[in-house]
């Protein structure tokens, strides 16, 4: 009796093993076997699978090793040859940098480990939030560069050019305000969100300056009127 027989008795009646293979075409599929439950569902049951030894005789499985139900890691993994245990977390409803940054400060206050022999690595989906996040903050600021100096291109004074663009603030404010009332976080989908309420709220404000100016209303004109009057443009692009 070896080691071998005991793992292969374990893998077949309490795990499973490919026992055959069927073919269809040119795929094949695996014939996967092991006992029923009621052969495996105790301790007791399992201690009473039998081992065959090179003589032919039946051992209990009880009688070669010592079998308990415990609490442990179902699977032991490895990473870099030293174990790997992971912990999956899904958020609904909160923040990802938020949650890490919490994470981390609660791991550090209530959790005590040896740094030296546990290291503690975060991954997943907020790495790709990280990268999308430092390449728009390159992106967008040149983006809005640009388009200052085809604003200025097109209207011939920086002043002009530099109102239309000041809407870019109160455009990032209305956005921010409406998702603290509506309770969602701040994501790659709302930044790009915020990219396209900028190109919309520019455009806005080219169509109601050029209103403006080629409008022949005096500057003196009823504001709440001109307002309505410069907004038609506006509205009509919208619908």
């Amino acid at each position: 009796m070896n080691v071998s027989d005991v793992t292969e008795l374990i893998e077949l009646a309490i795990g499973e093993a490919a026992v055959s293979q069927i073919y269809a075409g040119s795929k094949s599929y695996d014939v996967i076997c092991r006992f029923d439950e009621e052969s495996r569902n105790s301790p007791e049951k399992i201690g009473n699978l039998s081992l065959t030894s090179a003589s032919g005789a039946k051992i209990p499985l009880s009688q070669v090793c010592d079998i308990r139900m415990t609490t442990g890691a179902s699977t032991i993994t490895r990473e870099m040859n030293k174990r790997h245990l992971t912990v999956r977390a899904n958020l609904r409803g909160a923040d990802l940098t938020g949650f890490l940054n919490q994470a981390n400060k609660l791991i550090g206050q209530q959790v005590t480990y040896n740094r030296d022999t546990i290291r503690l690595k975060w991954t997943g989906q907020f790495e790709n939030q990280s990268r999308a996040y430092s390449r728009l903050g390159t992106i967008v600021p040149l983006a809005l560069g640009v388009m200052l100096l085809l604003l200025f291109g097109a209207c011939g004074k920086f002043r002009q050019a530099a109102l239309m663009m000041s809407v870019v603030p109160l455009a990032l404010f209305e956005e921010m305000l409406a998702l603290n009332v509506r309770g969602m976080t701040l994501n790659v989908s709302s930044a790009v969100g915020f990219i396209a309420l900028i190109g919309v709220a520019i455009q806005n404000g080219v169509i109601m300056l050029s209103q403006i100016t080629n409008s022949c209303y005096a500057i003196n004109y009823p504001l709440f009127i001109m307002a309505c009057i410069v907004d038609i443009p506006v509205f009509n692009e919208a619908i």
